[in-house]
């Protein structure tokens, strides 16, 4: 078994981006809170330890970068056990919706809390311990269309071929985490992100986030560029930003929020997409 890492803590000084200004109503698609044991135990699969991301850091990090909403995902590590997430939603009704992970078989009561608390859909994740596979993902499909639900996706792209078929049937919208987490030093022409392209042209959203994860070269993710580019060409109605915060598992330091939404104006230069980004697409989706 893999050593199990120690994360560094977030950014302190989190900050908007210094080259545009972020439009009003924008949402943060992309973010985890974390609590500590024994009020919220952590998976013994993990590929990592955290530190602890409490509500009031992550809302003080919507407050600095200027995010008028923002998305929680169930994080790996607290496995199927949501209760810090959903309790995080109560509190933060008009505010915050959130993604989890869950076993099939729920009861249906279970199933009606998460909904009425701000839950939208739910997180299968092929990449990290303590997240949920694909092997049922026709009777998940089937769950988040019961639930008015859509179905997101941690994977790396580079297995997308053979996985794509299955998701295109799916009877519900379905969201790629990071740009489909393939490497930057993998080409755009890469068989796996051309099939991810055409996902997104097909109906797929798309989260332009993880700079700091697909990157080879490191900051500033320029190497990122010609990933988001065609995403945001394939689909601009359907790219969404996304922190990452609190930044788990970034090893060699975590980024500066800062850069990550400076980048941006890389990634998608057009002013008016980048409103559609921000605003117009996450509102959709996740009903703010």
């Amino acid at each position: 078994m893999s050593q199990i890492r120690d994360c560094p803590a977030p950014d302190p000084h989190p900050g908007g981006p210094t080259r545009y200004a972020v439009p009003p109503g924008a949402v943060d698609t992309h973010a985890h809170v974390i609590g500590l044991p024994p009020a919220y135990p952590i998976v013994s699969e993990r590929s990592y330890t955290p530190p602890e991301a409490p509500a009031e850091r992550y809302l003080a990090m919507l407050d600095a970068t200027g995010m008028a909403h923002g998305v929680l995902v169930q994080v790996s590590v607290h496995g199927t056990d949501n209760r810090l997430m959903v309790e995080t939603l109560r509190a933060n009704r008009q505010r915050l919706r959130g993604i989890a992970v869950i076993p099939l078989g729920l009861p249906e009561r279970d199933l009606i809390a998460l909904k009425e608390a701000g839950v939208m859909g739910l997180r299968l994740n092929v990449l990290f311990g303590g997240g949920v596979g694909l092997d049922q993902l026709e009777n998940y499909g089937a769950l988040a269309r019961e639930m008015g639900w859509h179905l997101q996706f941690l994977l790396d792209a580079r297995h997308l071929p053979e996985m794509a078929g299955a998701m295109a049937r799916l009877p519900v919208p379905l969201v790629f985490d990071h740009m489909g987490h393939m490497p930057a030093s993998a080409s755009v022409a890469h068989r796996g992100f051309q099939t991810l392209l055409g996902l997104v042209r097909d109906g797929a959203y798309v989260k332009l986030s993880g700079a700091f994860r697909v990157s080879t070269e490191g900051p500033p993710y320029t190497d990122t560029i010609p990933f988001a580019r065609a995403l945001n060409e394939a689909a601009p109605e359907r790219c969404l930003w996304g922190s990452d915060w609190p930044h788990v598992a970034a090893w060699d330091g975590p980024p500066k929020i800062t850069g990550l939404l400076d980048l941006m104006a890389d990634w998608v230069p057009d002013e008016e997409r980048r409103r559609m980004l921000f605003v117009d697409n996450p509102k959709r989706l996740y009903g703010f």
